[in-house]
């Protein structure tokens, strides 16, 4: 996602996939850093304790590109893909994108579907209790950081 329109995207699939993930009980927070470094695009607490992670994608060189979304299957119990309207949803068919594991939505900033529920695979619960404490935390940080409660800058990790 290098130019400006593809951020401009991008954040209207962030915005329509928090908004179906709200509508299920699901608390979504954009832009989370995992615990090997890397960072989930959205990353979502259930009511149960459940931790989806979404990985959004906006072009097709970005798809076929990406070769660090296996690092974020330790990290959740669901992992999605979420497209823009309009994407080659075939493209999600191919092995090395695990469409038998994974899910797919497609969005707009309005709103969001799922078309392929993805396979749950249960975190241990050490590794659940870690994330999140890891994205209550952080979002609260972030909440902080708004209210201007606290005259100090947000740290780059937010």
């Amino acid at each position: 996602m290098d130019s400006p329109a593809d951020r401009l995207v991008a954040a209207d699939v962030v915005r329509g996939v928090s908004r179906l993930l709200y509508r299920q009980d699901y608390i979504a927070v954009a832009e989370v850093p995992l615990g090997n470094g890397r960072r989930a695009d959205i990353m979502a607490l259930g009511p149960k304790g459940e931790v989806i992670i979404v990985e959004i994608k906006v072009s097709r060189a970005d798809l076929l590109g990406d070769g660090k979304w296996p690092f974020y299957l330790d990290y959740c119990d669901r992992y999605f893909w979420a497209v823009p309207q309009g994407f080659d949803l075939a493209l999600f068919d191919r092995e090395e994108l695990a469409p038998a594991t994974s899910g797919l939505i497609i969005a707009d900033r309005y709103d969001a579907a799922i078309l392929r529920e993805p396979v749950l695979t249960p975190l241990a619960s050490s590794r659940r209790r870690a994330e999140t404490l890891r994205v209550a935390r952080m979002a609260a940080r972030r909440l902080l950081f708004q209210s201007a409660v606290l005259e100090v800058e947000l740290p780059d990790e937010m």
